[in-house]
């Protein structure tokens, strides 16, 4: 009875991580594609669109690692975003293992610009989509908070479909967030 618990646990997480997945990984607007374009990809638009992608799929993971209530959800996240590149028709055969390493050189990147700290530190996750672009960011201020905001929104999103398909915290009200870490360290 327990093993069969337990994979249905299994089950409905892999499932979360799939509708997770399939959440973020919606088309780029087209505003923001025609503008990276014109701004960044010398009028490559599905460079651009690409770039959006990989953009919204890292910081999706990301958020995944950062926010989840469960420690397992980031590599069954991981699996399904994998899973889906394997999938994605828009790759060519030959192409896939390419696609997995830019996607990959992104995500670090994109790990290092969302952990930086302090007011400089707001523009690094907009020069980091600007430079996989091809475009400059250096005296680029309106460019790079315009890529910083999008990149902000693929946040924003990417965590409303994490709590709507993982779940939120719920603390209890009567105890402050403060003294259930206490009760963690004391249990440790």
């Amino acid at each position: 009875m327990r093993f069969l618990r337990q994979w249905r646990a299994e089950r409905l997480l892999q499932r979360r991580a799939l509708q997770f997945v399939e959440r973020i990984g919606v088309e780029p607007e087209a505003g923001d594609v025609a503008w990276l374009a014109a701004t960044a990809t010398r009028g490559d638009e599905d460079h651009a669109r690409w770039e959006l992608r990989y953009a919204r799929a890292a910081i999706g993971l990301l958020v995944a690692q950062r926010d989840a209530l469960d420690d397992r959800t980031a590599s069954v996240v991981g699996r399904a975003l994998s899973d889906r590149f394997e999938r994605d028709e828009r790759i060519a055969g030959d192409r896939r293992e390419l696609a997995e390493r830019q996607f990959n050189a992104r995500l670090s990147a994109y790990r290092d610009a969302f952990a930086s700290r302090g007011a400089p530190a707001r523009a690094l996750p907009g020069q980091t989509l600007l430079a996989f672009a091809g475009g400059a960011f250096r005296g680029a201020d309106e460019q790079v908070a315009r890529a910083s905001a999008i990149l902000a929104l693929y946040e924003r999103e990417a965590n409303e479909a994490l709590r709507a398909e993982f779940g939120a915290a719920a603390l209890p009200e009567n105890v402050a967030p403060s003294a259930l870490l206490e009760q963690a360290d004391s249990a440790i």
